[in-house]
């Protein structure tokens, strides 16, 4: 296997390590502190590709190949995860997701919009009584016979992008059958009489990013905003969220990375009992592990990338993914902070921030239990549920 980058993958992480340098990394502490990203950030992205990653140029995409999408997500986690997950949900969940399953017309409509970022997506599928269960969602989406719209009511939870968005990919119960075969997909434009957004403040990590709580009431869509089979919607939901899982890897990679970068950097310049704490056989064993899991991690999602671009089975993989680089975020972030001691505590330092930003990785796009089951019934043919 040749890891070694081809010229057009170095060129787009260059160019990604040079805009997260110019423009996330000075920033990322302040939109942290003031719990909001600048949104002038999301033109910058697209202008320069990074929404339109592996969507056809046909469509207003940038085209390339999945190995360069997770380059590009590692950098962009590397500045700041919230900036990061602008680009995970708006092109991993929804850009991609219409490219696979909408009609001609459905992609005419929405694509060119995404991949520029004059148009900005979120992925409505947590609910506030359904996370893991996500087949047991209860927002209803039910046919008007005379017009041929859905009318739908319900809500969803902690929807990235969600105050932004001006497209939300929505998942209602359409059949009286239990469990995923009543669900389909709907594309809904954010703008839709009611449809009411409400912003989650006062999270733990990734304050920076868009978070909110979607109220539908009555709200009327036509027949067209169907995406994909009526019926299929979970099946759409899973294709997504096992693509996303790679890019939640990636984007923990870049977690990872930063806690490294500033744990090296710190113990070669802070000095204890005369001499920098860097050359104390402890600190040392705290950075190489953080190294050891960053080259690791980011094995296992290029290993994703790679399944993906040969057209092969990924979704274990991904599983495996995100389940070791989300741990693993969470374990070189906090090694990090212990190399930094009492200054790893307070935010004039980055550990801080990336541990709080690495603990949501291992609860959302499926927790890390849920990718234990999913990685325990592929190994044993026995479904857990």
């Amino acid at each position: 296997m040749n890891l070694e980058l081809s010229e057009e993958q170095e060129a787009v992480r260059r160019l990604a390590e040079d805009f997260v340098r110019r423009e996330v990394t000075p920033h990322a502490a302040a939109w942290d502190r003031a719990e909001s990203v600048d949104r002038a950030i999301v033109k910058k992205l697209g202008r320069l590709g990074f929404l339109g990653l592996t969507v056809p140029e046909e469509y207003g995409g940038s085209g390339g190949d999945h190995l360069a999408y997770c380059l590009v997500t590692e950098e962009l986690g590397r500045g700041d995860s919230a900036v990061r997950g602008i680009v995970s949900v708006s092109l991993g969940l929804v850009a991609k997701t219409i490219a696979t399953w909408g009609d001609e017309e459905q992609k005419r409509a929405w694509l060119p919009g995404l991949t520029s970022g004059d148009t900005l997506g979120c992925f409505g599928l947590t609910e506030p009584g359904t996370g893991s269960d996500a087949a047991g969602l209860a927002t209803r989406a039910v046919r008007d016979t005379g017009r041929g719209d859905w009318v739908i009511n319900g809500s969803k939870m902690f929807i990235t992008n969600g105050t932004w968005a001006d497209v939300v990919l929505l998942f209602a119960r359409t059949g009286d059958v239990p469990g995923h075969r009543g669900i389909s997909a709907f594309l809904v434009p954010a703008d839709t009489p009611g449809l009411t957004r409400r912003a989650v403040h006062g999270k733990l990590g990734l304050r920076g990013q868009a978070t909110a709580e979607l109220v539908l009431q009555d709200v009327r869509v036509p027949a067209g905003a169907l995406l994909g089979p009526e019926g299929r919607g979970f099946a759409v939901a899973m294709s997504a969220l096992a693509k996303g899982r790679m890019s939640v890897a990636a984007g923990c990679v870049g977690i990872a990375r930063a806690a490294l970068d500033a744990a090296v950097g710190y113990a070669g310049e802070r000095e204890q009992f005369g001499r920098p704490i860097a050359s104390y056989q402890l600190v040392q064993e705290l950075i190489s592990d953080i190294a050891v899991d960053v080259d690791a991690a980011r094995l296992l999602t290029w290993r994703v990338a790679d399944l993906v671009d040969r057209g092969q089975d990924f979704a274990t993989a991904a599983s495996q993914a995100k389940l070791f680089a989300s741990e693993a975020a969470v374990h070189c972030a906090n090694n990090a902070l212990q190399v930094f001691g009492g200054y790893g505590y307070i935010d004039e330092y980055p550990v801080g921030k990336l541990l709080r930003d690495a603990r949501v990785m291992t609860l959302y796009e499926g927790t890390s239990q849920i990718q234990k089951l999913i990685i325990g019934r592929a190994l044993t043919g026995v479904s857990a549920f």
